[in-house]
C-alpha cells in the first residue's frame, strides 16, 4: 500500500468534499485514531494507522486490502466512489434526500429518484450538489447528485428527477466482483 500523490490526494478529497464538505476534518482525525488513505492497484482505502503498521508485516506480494474501498482511479485519472464509502459519508454529509417507502426499491434498483419519490430533502442544497439518500427511517440506502436544487424541488413537476443515481446498497448484490 503506497501514500496517495498529491494530485491523486486532492482529487479524492475533491470527491468526498462534494458529499460531506469541511466534516472531511472529522473523518481523518477521529476520536478513536488518526486514519488516512492509501493506494493499491488504482483502489483508494480508507485505513486507521494503527491498522495499516500492522499491515507493514504482511509482505506486499500477499495483501490483498486493508481498511475499507472508498473508490478507485479510472483509467483516464478520475476518481469514482464505491457504496463501500456509503458507511463514511452518511454520518458527516450535509446534504440529505429522504425517499418515500414506494421509491426506495427502484433507488436501490440503480434508477434516480424523481420528486414524485421524495419524502424529503435538506434545506439551501444546489443542484449538482453531492446527496446521500437515506430512507424515511433514516437508513442510509446512497448517494448521488442533487438534480434539482430545493427551491426547484417545491415546483418541480412530479416526473422531474431531483436525484441522480451515482450507488447504492443494491450494488452489493448486482456488483460484488468490482467492489474489492
Amino acid at each position: 500500500m503506497k501514500t496517495l500523490s498529491e494530485e491523486r490526494t486532492k482529487l479524492v478529497f475533491e470527491k468526498l468534499c462534494k458529499y460531506i464538505g469541511e466534516n472531511l476534518k472529522l473523518l481523518l482525525d477521529r476520536p478513536d485514531g488518526k486514519y488516512c488513505f492509501r493506494e493499491q492497484k488504482d483502489r483508494v482505502y480508507y485505513v486507521s494507522e494503527s491498522v495499516l503498521k500492522l499491515a507493514g508485516n504482511v509482505s506486499a506480494d500477499n495483501l490483498i486490502s486493508v481498511g475499507t474501498c472508498v473508490g478507485k482511479f479510472t483509467k483516464s485519472g478520475k476518481f469514482h466512489l464505491h457504496i463501500t464509502a456509503l458507511n463514511y459519508l452518511a454520518p458527516y454529509a450535509q446534504h440529505k434526500i429522504w425517499v418515500k417507502p414506494a421509491a426506495e426499491q427502484q433507488f436501490l434498483y440503480g434508477h434516480n429518484v424523481l420528486k414524485s419519490g421524495l419524502g424529503r430533502i435538506t434545506e439551501n442544497t444546489e443542484k449538482h450538489q453531492g446527496v446521500v439518500v437515506f430512507s424515511m427511517s433514516d437508513l442510509p440506502l446512497g448517494f448521488g447528485l442533487a438534480g434539482r436544487s430545493t427551491a426547484e424541488c417545491k415546483h418541480a413537476d412530479p416526473l422531474a428527477i431531483v436525484c441522480l443515481h451515482q450507488a447504492d446498497i443494491g450494488e452489493y448484490i448486482r456488483s460484488e466482483d468490482t467492489l474489492v
